[in-house]
């Protein structure tokens, strides 16, 4: 592991997993999503990754118009790159999934690397009691759910992006989604240097065990060499342990409400900064620097945050 290296670390800050009663702590307003991405630049996130969410009920919005709230206004307040989803939420279809990317012409968007079952259910062992009449049916629905990315989908969107010259978080839950970006690679659809997203711990996906850190990096390395970025996210309670594994291995991390609720065992995650200044904890103390967002835009090749259409 070099000792010069600098370490990225990606901060999502609301996502589409989690439901507004579940935590006081999620964001859900356009005003609490710009303070969250905010907050967790200012704490050293390099990357802010973003979905939009209905002000009133918390439901998952993947509207140009929801995203039009915040997203001027992060990038006014900070400089952080913004990486737009193109995930939205397992209820979606792509063509909704894609719009704001197709619109806005992000710096990075996320892509989900292949279709997938999902489970959110088993969280209703933990959390009984909702809000809003969407939140249980969601979750629920999510044991007779795929989260559908074929490979028409990520042509789709792999094209459509790229006319805008949006690079990927290209987020691979299992080690087949390591394969398929492979396949998109030697079509020439995606090219390097890649930004790979090893996600651990959902359930439909690799589990947290660190054998399966190490198979990903191991399969990773072999198809990729030189050519990608590797960094990770764990969910639920993987989410620190996995992004110290994987920074000792010489990758970078993903932290956020979006991936994970706590900041410790039964301690829930006050914001978003918690985790990053966690994050930032590992990251030195293993006598490393974190990566500025200037650093990102180099390490990733980015066309930069004023060739945006935000």
């Amino acid at each position: 592991m070099s000792k010069n290296r600098k370490v990225l670390i990606t901060c999502a800050v609301t996502g589409a997993i989690h439901t507004p009663s579940m935590s006081p702590y999620l964001p859900v307003t356009p005003e609490e999503i710009i303070d969250a991405a905010v907050g967790a630049a200012e704490a050293g996130a390099a990357l802010v990754h973003v979905h939009a969410r209905d002000p009133v009920t918390g439901k998952p919005d993947q509207s140009p118009e929801a995203f039009a709230k915040f997203l001027p206004i992060i990038k006014q307040r900070s400089d952080a790159v913004i990486n737009i989803t193109t995930g939205g939420a397992p209820t979606m279809l792509v063509e909704e999934r894609l719009r704001p990317c197709a619109v806005f012409k992000p710096e990075v968007a996320s892509l989900n690397m292949g279709s997938m079952n999902f489970g959110l259910y088993p969280m209703l062992g933990r959390f009984t009691e909702f809000q809003h009449d969407w939140e249980r049916p969601y979750l629920e629905g999510s044991k007779d759910r795929i989260f559908k990315n074929t490979f028409q989908d990520i042509e789709n969107i792999l094209t459509t992006c790229a006319e805008n010259g949006t690079r990927f978080e290209i987020e691979c839950y299992d080690i087949g989604h390591l394969y398929t970006l492979a396949h998109f690679a030697d079509r020439g659809l995606v090219k390097p240097p890649f930004f790979v997203q090893s996600v651990f711990g959902i359930l439909g996906g690799i589990g947290g065990h660190p054998e399966d850190v190490a198979h990903m990096k191991r399969t990773a390395d072999r198809l990729f060499g030189d050519d990608y970025h590797w960094s990770v996210l764990g969910a639920g309670r993987n989410q620190l342990a996995i992004a110290a594994m994987a920074v000792s291995m010489g990758g970078n991390l993903r932290v956020g409400l979006e991936d994970s609720l706590w900041i410790g065992p039964g301690r829930m995650a006050e914001s978003n900064a918690q985790q990053v200044r966690a994050a930032r904890q590992i990251i030195e103390g293993l006598g490393l620097e974190v990566a500025s967002p200037a650093d990102a835009r180099q390490i990733l090749n980015l066309k930069g945050a004023d060739k945006v259409a935000f």
